[in-house]
């Protein structure tokens, strides 16, 4: 495309930013760019959209894949009607969702908010209360089993029980709000870590200005500081929900995911990975798991979104 300027004077084409790039840096953009693009579809967009597809089908994983056979919506209505472990299962993720976004998020944010104010060994405080999120969730399991067994554990000899002691991780009405807490202990630090860096990039002067007007620290943090959090708050959420709703390896290091611990990816594995093969079983479990953890999410932005528009 060319441009005139001046009656029988032609100024030269533009050249795009693209066309300036030398051949070996397209080369480099396009590595740089189309591996990670590649590898998110095949680990991440395939195997999603495979499962949803599978979720229709009745498949034991054995045969080829001329032997799935499409059956709609059975799978869902049998899951939701006739399979028993699911409302269970259900209901403890629901559980582990509430007792995350109102324990270990508060308790992060209390830690953050106090190691923020440079108290003496705050550093060593913070690698103190952050070692757990460098262990995994099964090492988190076995050391559980260490602090809750029966007979030897760490809990029961602290309150010195006479007799018999209370079996924590066997009693179906104990064993989940024991396993939350020491779930609890390794969510905490990751937290604690998110709004301490947040709280860091806070402009000290929106601080001094509240003071200004006798405001206390407390009305400070929720008027003025924690609003200004809120792109911190929908990380928290996320990974909250996240951590939630794929909760599996400590309770499956645990019992096994039964007798009090039935969760929807412990249902997965077992009816992809166990005894059942049953793949559009699990498809369909994981499906549902989906479907919650975005209806949260997405509920949770679009409430964001709106009230930054109206502000």
């Amino acid at each position: 495309m060319t441009v005139v300027t001046e009656p029988g004077r032609i100024a030269p084409k533009r050249r795009g930013r693209l066309s300036r790039l030398s051949r070996g840096d397209k080369v480099v953009l396009t590595v740089m760019c189309g591996i990670p693009t590649l590898l998110l579809l095949a680990l991440v967009w395939f195997p999603a959209l495979s499962s949803i597809g599978l979720s229709f089908t009745s498949w034991d994983g054995i045969g080829g894949i001329g032997t799935i056979k499409w059956v709609g919506l059975r799978n869902y209505d049998q899951i939701t009607t006739i399979y028993p472990p699911f409302w269970p299962a259900l209901r403890h993720n629901l559980i582990w969702l509430a007792f995350f976004l109102l324990i270990p998020t508060t308790f992060g944010i209390l830690l953050a908010y106090m190691l923020d104010k440079q108290i003496r060994y705050s550093r060593l405080y913070q690698s103190a209360l952050y070692l757990p999120v460098m262990l995994s969730l099964v090492l988190v399991g076995f050391i559980a089993q260490l602090f809750y067994s029966q007979d030897q554990g760490f809990i029961n000899d602290l309150i010195g029980r006479q007799g018999q002691p209370p079996d924590l991780l066997g009693n179906p009405k104990l064993n989940l709000w024991a396993i939350l807490i020491a779930a609890s202990w390794r969510h905490v630090g990751y937290i604690m870590v998110l709004y301490l860096a947040g709280l860091k990039s806070v402009d000290p002067s929106l601080r001094d200005a509240a003071k200004v007007d006798g405001a206390s620290d407390w009305q400070t943090f929720r008027r003025v500081v924690f609003p200004v959090l809120r792109p911190i708050n929908v990380v928290v959420l996320v990974v909250t929900v996240i951590e939630s709703l794929r909760a599996f390896d400590i309770v499956y290091v645990t019992n096994g995911g039964k007798n009090g611990l039935e969760l929807l990816s412990v249902l997965v594995y077992d009816n992809i990975v166990g005894e059942a093969s049953r793949i559009g079983y699990g498809s369909a479990l994981g499906t549902i798991l989906l479907v919650i953890a975005l209806g949260f999410i997405i509920t949770y932005l679009v409430q964001n979104f709106r009230s930054e528009q109206k502000a």
